[in-house]
């Protein structure tokens, strides 16, 4: 059995610290099409309602399932033969992650919300196309020892992120404007392009399911003969592209619950973060009051957050660390009605942050490690986007009423109401737990 040196020694590992720095480039631009416009938003005088239906303009983090084949399989002209494919997507969607964000920050919402809406849009676009790539990227690079490391240390990166584009953001917008504040985030994105430069491009693995692939596109061509070649090509692509991941993934048993769990089990969580910073606008806090708590507090919590849900994965499994950290997730939900109940009250806020914070640090980390452990290595960055799709289709899509709602309730019921939705994806959970009991 591993010492606790041992354990913690692979943190030290130059992929594992690489899933960090890239954990990092991919959360920043979240909150930019989230929480952050949605304080921005409420600043400038549109509705909760409209605030809500905006998430909408984040739909490609749902959809980015319908590109990933083109960016695991299409090469970039010269940036492909220079980096090679997964750092040439890379290196491409962070410049443009970078662009969407000063063009962002250029409009004015008060002026009129289609600029916003459309820079938001783009900004979500290009967003959604390095999270294929930076998932399928530490995929390939971790070995199996280091895949619960990894996910660990991506998790936190992209925690710190969201804290810089939540706190960090709002900070600069209470001095210095929305436009300063999306030109810093801007700036910080070039933390995951020195990133991407500096890192080795990952060996595309050849397994027996790689093997099985090569055998089925071959068949598929040798069926196809009569077609004209540039057709018959470009249906053999087609087929390894996109038909053999889709196809691979739905020949496991119950596939279909399981992403019905992949979308459910954060959704208490995305009814809340969908309202979260106008809700503390609305009850009296300044966005300088709600930074500095998130700065000190929400910081600490992320960190522990993330390393208790890796001890937790360590100790228990992947499963059983779902579910205990899924179970205070939801909980923490009432931590909000509680706060809705006190008011404007920075201790309050402390509290409710702090709890926010560590639950959902706890949760991420067994989740991203449950996500990796589900990709057949032969298609990474297909059946990854369309897992993580799944998730952020129950934080878009279906949390996009919760502004709607919102207006309707008061705040304690609200936030009672997402603690409820927060169920059904743990009965889910269980129920696979009984199906596919994990191992001892």
């Amino acid at each position: 059995m591993k010492t606790w040196a041992q354990s913690l020694r692979v943190y030290l590992d130059r992929p594992v610290i690489v899933s960090l720095l890239l954990g990092f480039s991919g959360g920043l631009p979240l909150l930019l099409v989230f929480s952050t416009l949605s304080a921005w938003l409420k600043e400038a005088g549109v509705s909760l309602t409209l605030i809500g239906f905006f998430s909408w303009a984040s739909t490609a983090y749902a959809l980015k399932f319908l590109w990933s084949p083109v960016v695991d399989r299409v090469p970039l002209p010269l940036l492909t033969p220079w980096l090679g494919q997964r750092r040439a997507w890379l290196l491409l969607s962070q410049v443009l992650v970078a662009a969407a964000m000063v063009g962002l920050g250029s409009t004015d919402p008060a002026a009129g919300l289609g600029p916003t809406a459309l820079f938001a849009t783009l900004l979500a676009f290009a967003s959604a196309t390095q999270d294929i790539v930076i998932d399928a990227y530490r995929v390939e690079t971790l070995r199996d020892d280091q895949q619960g490391a990894g996910a660990a240390n991506y998790v936190t990166g992209y925690r710190v992120a969201m804290l810089c584009a939540g706190a960090g953001a709002l900070l600069v917008a209470d001095t210095w404007g929305w436009a300063a504040a999306y030109g810093a985030m801007a700036v910080l994105m070039g933390v995951g392009m020195a990133t991407v430069l500096l890192s080795p491009e990952p060996e595309r693995r050849q397994s027996t399911a790689s093997a099985e692939r090569d055998r089925k596109v071959v068949a598929f061509l040798a069926r196809t003969a009569h077609l004209p070649a540039a057709l018959r090509a470009a249906a053999g692509r087609l087929f390894e592209a996109v038909v053999c991941p889709f196809a691979d993934f739905m020949g496991r048993p119950h596939w279909w619950v399981i992403l019905l769990f992949i979308a459910l089990y954060k959704y208490g969580e995305a009814l809340l973060g969908v309202v979260a910073n106008p809700f503390y606008l609305d009850i009296g806090f300044t966005k300088s009051e709600i930074a500095a708590v998130s700065k000190v507090f929400g910081f600490a919590m992320t960190i522990a957050g993330g390393i208790v849900g890796g001890v937790l994965v360590a100790r228990l499994g992947v499963m059983r660390a779902l579910l205990i950290a899924g179970v205070l997730q939801c909980l923490a939900n009432l931590a909000f009605a509680w706060q809705a109940a006190v008011g404007h009250s920075v201790p309050a806020l402390i509290v409710t942050i702090s709890v926010e914070n560590l639950t959902a640090g706890m949760a991420t980390t067994p989740f991203v490690a449950y996500l990796a452990g589900l990709c057949n290595v032969a298609y990474t960055a297909t059946q990854f986007a369309l897992l993580t799709s799944l998730m952020n289709f129950g934080r878009i899509v279906l949390a996009s009423g919760g502004g709607w709602l919102a207006d309707r309730l008061d705040w304690v019921a609200y936030f009672v109401v997402t603690t409820a939705a927060a169920v059904p994806g743990l009965l889910i959970l269980v129920w696979l737990m009984r199906r596919y009991p994990p191992d001892t």
